[in-house]
């Protein structure tokens, strides 16, 4: 069981937890990843790290509460426990001094974004960080994000904060005034992931991104999570999580994360009615 020591909303839908998971605590590096279950009725759902604090013993995850399994999730308090939590899973971000870098992050990708950057700039690079919300109301981690870049560009879709437009727009602006970049690193939806590789693909800017298939196991037994990266399928659970964003095709990825929403919504639709609510899905993209 992993105790609840720490609960907060960080933008709507979008909830944050302090655990108390010391051996993971002690292991896990930016990059990697959880997978959780929250009753032994429940499915299994993996989470990013979004931070750790091995001193204390302490795992953060950040999740958006879309599905059956995450609106669950979200109604836990303080002091209440999970019942199985598992990780770190994958293989951690390739960190090293590669000059510039720039991590770009799309709504709840900001959390899974952080520890990358800081080890990045742990690292000697100098990095800049592009955030991209949807509005204002759904912005988070600006802070912290700040204290561990360079410089920090902030995009909305309704231009209610920061620059309006999209993150790809804000990445195309560093590339077009002159800046060197050394090594993209995204996180996010999909399409956002797509579009940032694309962007980056002319100039031949090495990008990582960070993929979210869905996955059971995610020990490399089940298959669930496959990918076809440079022609060849990959499991992201063992493989990944990170792969070259140039090589990946993600229109079958984006495919395939859509095969089992009819169930998922049913899945849903029964848990609130359990709950005697009317259904009222989350937006967003997220496992679970």
């Amino acid at each position: 069981m992993t105790r609840i020591l720490k609960k907060d909303v960080l933008a709507p839908g979008i909830t944050r937890f302090e655990l108390d998971a010391p051996e993971v605590a002690r292991k896990a590096l930016p990059g990697q990843f959880v997978v959780l279950r929250i009753t032994e009725q429940g499915e299994r759902i993996p989470l990013t790290v979004a931070d750790t604090r091995p001193g204390d013993g302490v795992v953060v995850i950040v999740f958006m509460e879309v599905g059956k399994t995450t609106r669950q999730l979200g109604t836990l308090e303080v002091g209440d426990t999970i019942m199985d939590f598992i990780g770190p899973l994958g293989k951690p971000s390739e960190i090293e001094k590669f000059g510039t870098a720039v991590c770009v992050a799309g709504g709840v990708g900001t959390p899974e974004i952080y520890p990358v950057a800081r080890a990045l700039k742990q690292a000697g690079n100098r990095v800049i960080t592009i955030l991209g919300f949807r509005s204002k109301n759904l912005m988070m981690m600006e802070d912290e994000m700040r204290r561990v870049s360079d410089e920090l560009i902030v995009t909305t879709d309704d231009g209610s904060y920061g620059t309006k437009g999209f993150v790809t727009d804000a990445l195309c602006g560093l590339v077009e005034r002159g800046e060197k970049i050394d090594r993209v690193f995204a996180v996010g939806p999909v399409i956002m992931m797509k579009m940032v590789s694309k962007s980056t693909e002319p100039h031949k800017i090495p990008t990582v991104v960070s993929l979210n298939p869905i996955m059971v196991d995610a020990t490399g037994m089940c298959g669930v999570c496959r990918c076809t990266v440079g022609g060849e399928m990959k499991l992201a659970c063992v493989d990944g999580p990170e792969f070259d964003g140039h090589k990946v095709d993600f229109d079958e990825l984006m495919t395939r994360l859509k095969v089992y929403l009819p169930e998922e919504k049913r899945s849903l639709e029964h848990w609130l009615e359990g709950r005697g609510q009317c259904q009222c899905a989350g937006k967003g993209a997220n496992n679970g």
